[in-house]
């Protein structure tokens, strides 16, 4: 059986393959910088900003086993309660 340990984002993979810059966060604040929903909110304000300058923000994580880059607002908002919990 053949499993990928790597999943890149849609809009991460699109931004790279045409030389757009994409900007990439790391996950900590999320899982043990702030408190929910701060978190949470925090690191998509940070994605939004990034946005707003013409970039691409590729936030990584590791979930499930696979590391991520370019996580979903989904994605965010489920790393930053499990945070809470750990």
């Amino acid at each position: 059986m053949t499993r990928t340990h790597l999943t890149i984002s849609d809009p991460v993979g699109e931004a790279l393959h045409d030389g757009r810059a994409v900007v990439a966060l790391e996950s900590t604040i999320i899982t043990h910088g702030m408190p929910y929903p701060r978190n949470v909110e925090t690191a998509l304000a940070v994605q939004a900003a990034i946005t707003e300058r013409g970039a691409v923000p590729a936030t990584t994580a590791v979930m499930d086993g696979t590391m991520r880059v370019g996580l979903s607002d989904d994605e965010i908002d489920a790393l930053g309660q499990a945070g809470n919990a750990a």
